[in-house]
């Protein structure tokens, strides 16, 4: 299963905010565990590497993002990405990148705590206790 998680899902974890890091730390620790394949936005990496080194400083960001790396998977961003991004409906140009990429990458499902950002997705978009619901869900009925 092939989950793309929006930045401010990572952020949650890294900058622990309450109360929306419990959820986000149950799915990356899916993740962490092979339950789950993560995905994450090349965009993400360096807007987390940003974020990050402001709240944390450079060091803490620059580990962050190792670990991250060494997590999840990387979906690109290249000029077919970015164009498709631009034809997209949506209201932010970052989440139509963040979709684009997805797509592109044959993600299956995104998670992020704005899911009314991605109203135009054909892709099944959930917040992480939505999807964390689904996947007990699946768990429960094998």
């Amino acid at each position: 299963m092939k989950v793309l998680f929006d930045t401010n899902v990572i952020l949650d974890v890294l900058l622990d905010r309450e109360p929306f890091s419990e959820a986000a730390i149950q799915l990356l620790s899916m993740v962490e565990r092979s339950e789950i394949i993560g995905f994450v936005c090349s965009t993400t990496i360096t807007t987390i590497h940003y974020l990050t080194a402001k709240v944390l400083g450079r060091q803490a960001a620059t580990q962050h993002i190792c670990s991250l790396l060494s997590m999840f998977e990387i979906s690109p961003v290249n000029r077919v990405v970015l164009e498709q991004a631009l034809r997209l409906n949506f209201n932010d140009f970052e989440d139509a990148v963040l979709y684009a990429s997805a797509f592109h990458t044959g993600v299956e499902y995104i998670v992020t705590r704005n899911v009314s950002d991605f109203k135009q997705s054909e892709l099944p978009v959930f917040t992480p206790v939505e999807f964390i619901n689904i996947l007990d869900t699946l768990k429960n009925n094998d």
